[in-house]
């Protein structure tokens, strides 16, 4: 769900409403907008009434949740606390994150989403509400982060988090626009995911960024064909190879099949690949047999050539990158995110 900037400052009053009124010795005199203190402008003002005494809360309301934008905001809270100490500030957005609500816990000022979940603490009151479902909380940039072509930039961080990239060069390796390197690094920034050095841009959090983009990856947009064979696993997978590079077709191991060449003690009974093309006529080659259950192979049609980013050669076979083997595992039900978490544990974290 979106919020217009026209109506933000409404969503984030009838927000505050809510939440101040569950203080029954709390009286809610009024709200005003877009007040200016000296050389600088609140959005919202609320002077409220504790038994005698009466306190004002200055909110600074985004369209943006991110923790780069909060932390902008507690800036411009400081510098109205500066002038009006007895002010107390607050940030709004439609959607908090834990790490933004960590910001505003630690530059001690309050934070209130548009569904409700706040953190306030002035004079005698304390609210803290953090249970209630967001419905702004799949926001238009995280689709936008995790979009085929930006996530063929992610892929090539998160190869090497420790390598600073050009925004030229990183565009030339992850093969996208000029352009996209640059939301995607806007969008990074906005979460203090990615910081700027002397030898080009680093990305700083490489675990936060892999546990969101899993969170909203979705591997059924690869197309799968699944099929039997009466062949051993091991000998399913070299047949593949062969094939796949007689015909010319690129091809990784990924899932279970290429967990288990990076970490021997994954244990699986169904081979499962990338193959770039021809899908149809690699099976035909193998004599697969396609079928609507019992599969022991799973050939998929993959929705970007992003994730064939990073493959490797081991013992001769072509594996996919291990993001990309952790990433495809949990979509695998059964024991895919235990297999996901010892790539996480024994890989990929090493590798970092």
């Amino acid at each position: 769900m979106k919020v217009n900037q026209k109506n933000i400052l409404e969503e984030a009053e009838n927000a505050l409403r809510a939440c101040l009124q569950r203080v029954p010795f709390l009286e809610i005199e009024c709200l005003e907008r877009e007040l200016k203190v000296g050389d600088v402008c609140i959005d919202i003002v609320a002077t409220v009434r504790i038994a005698k005494q009466r306190q004002r809360l200055a909110l600074e309301v985004k369209n943006n949740g991110q923790p780069r934008v909060a932390r902008a905001a507690a800036y411009q809270l400081a510098r109205i606390l500066e002038r009006e100490p007895d002010v107390y500030g607050v940030f709004a957005a439609p959607y908090i994150s834990p790490q933004t609500a960590e910001i505003c816990v630690q530059e001690k000022i309050g934070y209130l989403d548009l569904a409700g979940n706040c953190r306030l603490a002035f004079g005698q009151v304390y609210i803290e509400q953090e249970c209630k479902p967001n419905p702004f909380a799949k926001k238009r940039d995280l689709r936008s982060l995790y979009s085929p072509k930006a996530a063929r930039v992610l892929r090539v961080l998160l190869t090497d988090p420790k390598k600073a990239w050009r925004v030229q060069a990183l565009a030339e390796e992850a093969e996208v626009s000029l352009g996209q390197v640059s939301n995607v690094k806007s969008l990074l920034e906005d979460r203090e995911w990615l910081k700027r050095s002397a030898a080009g841009l680093l990305l700083k959090d490489p675990e936060s960024l892999l546990s969101e983009w899993s969170g909203s990856y979705n591997s059924r947009k690869n197309v799968p064909r699944n099929y039997y064979t009466l062949k051993s696993i091991a000998e399913m997978e070299a047949d593949l190879a062969k094939a796949c590079e007689g015909e010319g077709t690129v091809y990784v191991l990924t899932g279970f099949s290429g967990a288990a060449r990076y970490a021997p003690s994954v244990r699986y009974q169904r081979v499962m690949a990338y193959v770039s093309r021809d899908v149809e006529s690699i099976a035909e080659i193998l004599s697969l047999k396609e079928v609507a259950s019992g599969a022991n192979v799973t050939l998929f049609t993959s929705y970007d050539e992003g994730v064939l980013y990073g493959a490797r050669q081991i013992d001769g076979i072509c594996i996919a990158s291990p993001v990309q083997v952790y990433l495809d595992l949990l979509g695998v039900k059964g024991r895919g995110e235990e297999a996901a978490k010892t790539i996480l544990d024994e890989v990929i974290r090493r590798s970092w």
